[in-house]
């Protein structure tokens, strides 16, 4: 009995441990994502959060900021602009394809450079 009481808790504190430490690997990153309406929003929100190893993904409509929260061992901020530009959003760094810009939705059509 104390051996399975011993061994649980040693368990627990390894789990705890794991959970602290990859909480230390997390970073915030902001950068510019365009749009214009909460459809946008929506999208925009649901193809960073899609990439593994993003903990949030929030984007201001008004600032045209994104900011997310990530593990570094698991993703980059490359990787998840480069998701928000597959859906059709332009980022600081990549471009969204002509031909998926031209499918987002009319109020969705942001002014690009």
């Amino acid at each position: 009995m104390k051996k399975s009481i011993l061994f649980s808790t040693v368990i627990i504190i390894l789990c705890l441990n794991s959970i602290i430490c990859q909480e230390n690997n997390f970073i915030k990153n902001s950068f510019k994502v365009s749009g214009n309406c909460e459809m946008c929003k929506s999208k925009i929100e649901k193809a960073a959060n899609s990439i593994e190893g993003v903990k949030s993904a929030k984007w201001n409509m008004v600032t045209q900021k994104m900011t997310v929260k990530y593990i570094t061992d698991k993703t980059t901020v490359s990787l998840i602009q480069e998701s928000i530009a597959n859906v059709g959003y332009d980022t600081g760094t990549y471009k969204a394809k002509d031909e998926t810009y031209n499918n987002l939705h009319h109020c969705c059509k942001y002014k690009r450079d």
